[in-house]
Order: C-alpha cells, then sequence, then structure tokens
C-alpha cells in the first residue's frame, strides 16, 4: 500500500519540533548507498530507479539509498496540487507525482535527495512512524544549513524549511528547502530539495507548495558564496548523525 504525506499540522498533532529529531537504524543495518550524480537526471529516469529500488529495499534485496542529482528545469505536481497553483509552466513539462503535497520546482542549481529508507528497519514495535520521518529530514535540513551559518527554521503550519528576512520586512520569510515523501511497504521514496543557486524566477510559475504569501529563497539568494559540491559535503555530514552511517554507491 501507498502512503503520501503532508504532516498533520492539526492543532492536536504532536509538534514536529517535539518529535525525536533522529531516525537511526536497526543494529546490524548496513550502511546506506549514498549515490550523487554529476549531470541532470531527467524526471523519468529518476521516477524509474525510485520505483525499482523502493521494491527491492522491501524485498531486501538492496541497501537503503539517499540519491543526490539535479533535474532539468520542470514542475511537479503532488497529489494535493490545485490546477489554480500553476499559473504559467514557461513550457516546462509538468509531472503528476505520487508524492504528497502540491506544486513545486526543480531545475539546476537546486540539490534534490532522494531518500529511499526502510522505516520498519528504523522503528522498535508499532508501524513506521511518517511525522518522525518528516521531522527527521527537517533536522537534516536545518542541520545542513547551520553549517552555512544559515538559521533554518520549521513551520507547524507549513512544511519545509525557512528563513527569516528582515532585510525585506518584519515577519518576511522565505523557503529554502521542499519536502515530499511517498511511502510503499515501509519504504520511503522522493524526499527534499535545497536551493542551492537556481533559477528563482521559475517559482513565479506556481504557487509554491500551494503556500501564498511567503517567497523562496537559496543559499545563493543569502549571499553565500556555495557550490553544489559545498552543498553535497555539508548534507551528508548532516545525514549521518540522524540516519546513520553511509557508503558511496555508484550513479545509476
Amino acid at each position: 500500500m501507498d502512503h503520501t504525506t503532508a504532516p498533520d499540522i492539526s492543532p492536536a498533532a504532536t509538534a514536529r519540533a517535539d518529535l525525536a529529531g533522529t531516525l537511526p537504524p536497526a543494529p546490524g543495518n548496513p550502511p546506506v548507498e549514498w549515490i550523487v550524480s554529476d549531470a541532470p537526471v531527467t524526471y523519468e529516469a529518476a521516477s524509474a530507479f525510485m520505483e525499482e529500488r523502493v521494491a527491492a529495499i522491501a524485498d531486501g534485496r538492496a541497501a537503503e539509498c539517499v540519491w543526490l542529482l539535479e533535474h532539468p528545469p520542470l514542475y511537479t505536481a503532488g497529489t494535493s496540487a490545485q490546477a489554480a497553483d500553476l499559473i504559467d509552466a514557461h513550457g516546462f513539462p509538468v509531472y503528476q507525482t505520487g508524492r504528497g503535497g502540491q506544486y513545486t520546482y526543480h531545475g539546476p542549481g537546486q540539490r534534490i535527495a532522494y531518500v529511499m529508507l526502510d522505516l520498519r528497519r528504523r522503528v522498535s514495535g508499532g508501524a513506521p512512524d511518517l511525522r518522525r520521518f518528516v521531522g527527521a529530514l527537517e533536522a537534516w535540513i536545518i542541520a545542513t544549513l547551520d553549517s552555512f551559518n544559515v538559521r533554518g527554521e520549521r513551520r507547524e503550519d507549513r512544511v519545509g524549511v525557512w528563513v527569516r528576512r528582515p532585510e525585506k520586512g518584519d515577519g518576511v520569510e522565505d523557503k529554502i528547502a521542499a519536502i515530499g515523501i511517498r511511502v510503499r511497504r515501509g519504504v520511503t521514496f522522493h524526499g527534499i530539495s535545497l536551493n542551492v543557486e537556481p533559477a528563482l524566477e521559475h517559482y513565479r510559475g506556481i504557487v509554491p507548495c500551494g503556500i501564498r504569501g511567503h517567497g523562496v529563497t537559496s543559499l545563493v539568494d543569502l549571499g553565500l558564496l556555495v557550490g553544489m559540491n559545498d552543498a553535497d559535503v555539508a548534507l551528508r555530514a548532516a545525514f549521518e548523525p540522524i540516519f546513520g552511517p553511509s557508503e558511496p554507491g555508484a550513479a545509476p
């Protein structure tokens, strides 16, 4: 069975900030395979790889996996996407996906991390905890940003990671990273996207993640001289304390 998620943000839900910030593997679990693709990867190729790898992980035939990549310019629509939030596709392809969430943009300069973890190996008793997983993804992004002296914050009423922009006005916040996941047979896919240096004007074609009244930013937009390799090093360093050890893998 598939599950898609945008986390429960109802008042009765436990705040994600109050959940455990780590999701370590069970003892004896092999390291997560860490794959980095240098060339842009089409959305079709990425989706096909995730489908095959998630099935293999669920069957016990493959190790868990994180795949870092960039896509050519495109928009994706999650299971909650509203047609009115696609304003102008700019001639870019629009893909309907099985992940939770609404519309988002992917393109060069944005680091995507597709996260394929078996939540059944990361809980002790009970069903996989999707809220804890999303909270751990947010903690991972926040720790990554901290390595660049950027304060990323979560908001209980909107998913993703945000930075305050006081230079733009009181209370102004921009989104720097997005989260959208899907779970099948206890194994996650899709994942996170971190804006390093994408073309931010391409976000004008959508209402990002269905959230009006807030903007988007990137590490370079914040004035940092950060490249994709810098982001990759920070992402891996922040990943392991939260999710456990990793080891390099070959790009598909």
